[in-house]
């Protein structure tokens, strides 16, 4: 649907540290991918391998759940991703982010890039793309514009309960009267960089708040706080070969999977948890 982006799109990201909105999938489609995300948790709610479906949903689930792949490497996507971060790229995670209706969950004030060990590199970019209706009564993102140009500054761990991110980290001091809502309809997505100041309010709304969030990276980007991360190349070349390339899972939870899941998440976690006082139950090895 999308494509390749405008030269003004490219400027606005660039100035902004933002995107939005950006039609990625038709309304049909959308429904449909939905279903998908729904069957899944009517049929799989147990989850498989000693995971929960909720930690396959927060954490990798592109390495187990072909649907998650799939629509990581939707071609339009890739398309408009390309104009920003050049033909080669990785997908390093897919998740979900689900309010339900009438929810208190939120997303407090976050880079993202704070814990991935990344670093502060450019190069990379979450699409975050909507499968219901979020509007600001939903709670859609806020974003602070220009924030992106800021280092990593300082989060604080509040591991509350009403909050969505898996150490509740949280900035102080962000003045909500510059935030920009990110309102997205079925089938829209928004782009925004790893520094960029970003948040997300209750669902008030009468429906569910569903997002697919997807991070990726060039093949440029390094983990100092890695030996070598784990990734999936979706478009172009690997030629700097930095990352351990993945395939994507042959069919829903299979067992090759479920075993590269847990290799990963080995790798992963102790750079994502890094000086946590409490435990970050979801990248813990097995859930309970």
């Amino acid at each position: 649907m999308v494509g390749q982006l405008t030269a003004d799109q490219v400027a606005r990201y660039a100035r902004d540290g933002f995107l939005h909105p950006i039609r990625a999938f038709d309304t049909e489609t959308t429904a449909r991918l939905r279903k998908e995300v729904e069957a899944l948790e009517a049929d799989h709610g147990q989850g498989a391998g000693g995971h929960s479906l909720n930690q396959f949903f927060r954490v990798n689930g592109q390495l187990v759940i072909p649907l998650l792949h799939r629509i990581a490497a939707e071609p339009g996507i890739l398309d408009a991703v390309s104009s920003i971060l050049g033909p080669n790229l990785l997908v390093w995670s897919v998740e979900l982010f689900i309010k339900e209706a009438g929810t208190t969950k939120v997303v407090s004030w976050h880079q993202d890039i704070t814990y991935w060990g990344m670093g502060e590199t450019d190069e990379e970019l979450t699409a975050w793309l909507a499968l219901s209706d979020v509007s600001v009564k939903a709670g859609c993102m806020r974003f602070i514009p220009g924030s992106h140009k800021n280092a990593i500054v300082p989060h604080a761990d509040t591991f509350g309960e009403d909050n969505l991110l898996s150490r509740g980290q949280e900035i102080a001091g962000i003045n909500e009267d510059e935030a920009v809502f990110g309102a997205l309809k079925p089938g829209e997505m928004s782009f925004h960089h790893g520094r960029t100041f970003h948040a997300s309010g209750p669902n008030m709304s009468d429906d569910r708040r569903i997002g697919v969030a997807i991070r990726y990276v060039t093949p440029e980007v390094r983990q100092p706080d890695l030996a070598r991360d784990y990734a999936m190349l979706v478009r172009g070349k690997d030629e700097m070969q930095g990352w351990i390339n993945v395939a994507p899972p042959a069919r829903l939870f299979d067992p090759a999977s479920l075993a590269l899941y847990d290799e990963v998440l080995a790798a992963q976690s102790a750079a994502l948890t890094a000086g946590a006082e409490n435990q970050v139950g979801l990248y813990a090895p097995k859930m309970q």
